[in-house]
């Protein structure tokens, strides 16, 4: 048995194989990690891999063996073997996109993995923010409330602004996020009777145009023409992932949505680990 654990700022993500047979995969808050260790323990690893912020006070309470793995390579090597196990080919030179907490933006070139970028978007601003405007900060449930909405109503768009033909841009391009809001002189007590499946859309893409449009400059930048989004905030955000898809496709880039995509740096952890 083979166990990684990538821990980060809200989230112990756990990786677990035996033998050859595919990995499995458990979600778990970082802020318990007494939990942590009686998951890894229930396992009695024969490897064990360690990543991420919290990896050392695991360590600690683990009192086992334990490999500690670089970030960075441990994203790059648990993604390259999930794009492969969803028919991507893993070979080409691409960005890698963990969006977390926040969010950061590594260039994979082979075995090389370098942190290139980030923003401070990601998680933390939805659950933040959805804290400010509904008094939820339950993940899940902000994720299900932004599939009922549409950000149309809230946030300021080209065709909101200029008549058909007077600009060379789409019309339902996004001009400023909440633009709606300030426009209509609304307050923030305004903001807050607002419908709320609409305001939580808009939050998605708030985040989502974002870190596509910083994703793509880098690209451009680097010459890379595919950008895989993986991480915690893309799990069961619909929302999140539809705009990441249109906005990186429009901008000329390949955007590839990671399945599982939140256990990378678990499994790759996992990987590391168990090669020693």
């Amino acid at each position: 048995m083979a166990v990684g654990v990538d821990v980060g700022a809200t989230l112990a993500k756990i990786a677990t194989r035996r033998g050859d047979a595919p990995p499995r995969f458990v979600l778990t808050p970082a802020n318990d990690l007494s939990h942590v260790v009686e998951v890894v323990t229930a396992h009695a690893p024969a490897s064990l891999g360690l990543t991420g912020g919290g990896a050392a006070e695991l360590a600690r309470l683990l009192e086992k063996d334990t490999a500690r793995v670089n970030e960075f390579a441990a994203w790059g090597s648990g993604a390259t073997s999930l794009l492969r196990e969803n028919g991507h080919a893993a070979g080409e030179r691409h960005l890698l996109v963990s969006l977390g907490t926040g969010t950061s933006v590594m260039l994979v070139d082979g075995l090389a993995v370098t942190r290139v970028g980030g923003t401070a978007l990601g998680g933390g601003t939805v659950v933040g923010l959805g804290a400010l405007l509904f008094g939820e900060t339950r993940f899940e449930a902000l994720a299900a409330l932004a599939a009922r909405g549409d950000r149309r109503r809230v946030d300021l768009l080209v065709s909101d602004i200029y008549q058909a033909g007077e600009i060379a841009l789409g019309g339902d391009l996004t001009a400023s996020n909440f633009g709606k809001l300030g426009r209509n002189g609304a307050s923030a007590a305004g903001a807050g009777a607002a419908d709320a499946p609409d305001l939580a859309h808009a939050l998605m893409g708030l985040v989502g145009e974002n870190v596509a449009l910083v994703c793509a400059g880098l690209a451009a930048a680097l010459g890379v023409r595919r950008i895989v989004y993986a991480g915690s905030t893309l799990r069961g955000n619909p929302s999140l992932t539809d705009v990441l898809r249109s906005i990186t496709a429009a901008l000329g880039r390949e955007p590839v949505l990671l399945p599982d995509g939140e256990f990378a740096a678990a499994l790759g952890a996992l990987l590391f680990a168990s090669s020693r």
